[in-house]
């Protein structure tokens, strides 16, 4: 009786365990491919991040929406989110566009620390994750020199 009670117990850890070795995977491949100035709000500045999302294992990644912070020179700069879902193939890739905002304030910090410096070739990281439910969220992080573009004046 005490066996099948330790067997009882036991089986379910197995079969997670067994799960989180059948789901081996590498981790997909995620680069600031891009941004452009959209309108914003007030004081508010908003770019359209574009991210190239490569996937280098067998099966389709089904996503549910994309959340993201951008730092630039280690300092918050950005962040955005997106419902918008997709898929990107087994060995494909795909285009992701996540419109992010940035505060007055978090302009005002970066010109501080820039001292008047443009920002052209500007150190920058970029982390967040790809909404993939349960099991299948995944996170991604890149970084590299950044040149922001001018933003879009409102009418």
């Amino acid at each position: 009786m005490r066996t099948l009670r330790l067997a009882a117990l036991m089986f379910p850890l197995l079969l997670l365990h067994g799960c989180a070795v059948l789901d081996q995977h590498d981790p997909l491949q995620v680069d600031l491919a891009g941004m452009e100035p959209i309108p914003g709000e007030g004081l508010e500045m908003r770019f359209n991040l574009k991210l190239r999302v490569q996937n280098p294992n067998e099966g389709a990644f089904h996503y549910s929406g994309v959340a993201l912070e951008l730092d630039l020179n280690d300092l918050p700069l950005a962040s955005g989110v997106s419902s918008h879902g997709g898929t990107v193939a087994g060995f494909g890739e795909a285009l992701i566009e996540v419109p992010v905002t940035i505060s007055a304030f978090s302009v005002l910090r970066q010109a501080w620390t820039m001292s008047g410096s443009p920002f052209q070739n500007v150190p920058y990281a970029l982390r967040g994750k790809l909404g993939g439910g349960f099991w299948g969220t995944r996170h991604f992080t890149d970084a590299g020199l950044l040149s922001i573009p001018e933003p879009l004046d409102t009418p």
